[in-house]
């Protein structure tokens, strides 16, 4: 049997035992009667509540993180032409965490932290792009340097507003930079961009695959190479700076999830696209179940565990890319 289509089914099955997972695992165990019991039936006892108003708001949010950061992770590993590229490298993450804290320095709302943090990475989007241009010159490494310099620039403001924090705070913050999920109880506009984002860019598949043989090849095949990288830009910006809002900094899911699967089954972006988005949504929909059921009732931020993870991962890939 061909070796995409074997790992797309592994896929579609991992993708729902996840979400189960997530439903039926915690401080409360579900079993298996009480979980459909639950779904189907009405807010008849404890079961019912602490599934439709606590873990499935929060495994849809998880699922829908885990693939919007893979998804950018994809697309923004071919603008750069890099294979260990990572979604937050752009500094969109930074732009967005210093509007978050400075929200939540201010003692606004969970919906205002949000938006403030959508419209931080917004902005550091166009800086970046901004500042990456040289008149119609735009590229890759211009790109890169210009997003880790950025990305630098909000570190340092970060750190300034920590310092400034009252200490009652402080957690909290570190928690949303670290990335956590427990406030996270409406995925649905984060589902529709997941979806959205996927489509576009499966529309953009076989230009997506020229364009990694090279920028004079995709040419010479009709591609035009730089509406065709400013379209990513702004997809993975996008898609980052959703997934940010939501969770806080999630780290190498973006990383990681692609290059698992680029060194499984090629660089088609016809498969590697939904693959990266099921395995993506997956694995942090696992790691936020065990993030908050390792030491319960305690939490930990889902991106320790994402982190722990990934570290390894990558240093593994870093030695087999040497």
């Amino acid at each position: 049997m061909n070796r995409r289509l074997v790992i797309v089914l592994i896929l579609l099955t991992a993708a729902p035992l996840s979400l189960w997972l997530a439903l039926s695992q915690g401080s409360l165990n579900i079993s298996m009667a009480e979980l459909w019991q639950a779904l189907s039936d009405g807010p008849n006892d404890t079961s019912y509540l602490v599934i439709h108003e606590l873990r499935l708001p929060r495994a849809l949010s998880a699922f829908a993180v885990g693939g919007l950061l893979a998804l950018s992770g994809v697309l923004l590993q071919v603008l750069l032409r890099n294979p260990l590229a990572d979604p937050y490298v752009l500094g969109i993450s930074g732009g967005a965490a210093v509007a978050a804290l400075l929200s939540m320095l201010a003692g606004l709302g969970t919906g205002w932290m949000r938006g403030n943090a959508f419209l931080g990475a917004i902005l550091s989007m166009f800086v970046v792009f901004g500042l990456s241009r040289a008149g119609s010159v735009w590229t890759q490494n211009r790109l890169l340097l210009t997003g880790v310099v950025v990305a630098a620039g909000w570190g340092a403001m970060i750190t300034l507003i920590l310092a400034l924090a009252p200490a009652a705070q402080v957690q909290g913050m570190l928690f949303w930079l670290i990335g956590d999920l427990s406030t996270a109880t409406q995925p649905g506009s984060a589902l529709l961009a997941l979806v959205a984002g996927l489509a576009v860019s499966l529309w953009f598949a076989r230009p997506l695959n020229l364009l990694m043989r090279g920028e004079n090849i995709a040419a010479a095949l009709g591609v035009n190479p730089a509406r065709l990288r400013l379209i990513i830009y702004l997809l993975a910006s996008l898609l980052t700076a959703m997934a940010v809002t939501l969770a806080g900094s999630v780290g190498f899911v973006g990383l990681v999830i692609p290059h698992i699967l680029r060194l499984a089954a090629g660089s088609d972006h016809r498969f590697l696209l939904p693959a990266s988005v099921l395995l993506g949504g997956a694995f942090l929909t696992v790691a936020d179940t065990l993030a908050r059921s390792w030491i319960a009732p305690m939490q930990l931020p889902v991106g320790v565990l994402t982190a722990l993870l990934g570290v390894p991962v990558f240093l593994l890939l870093l030695a087999r890319a040497r």
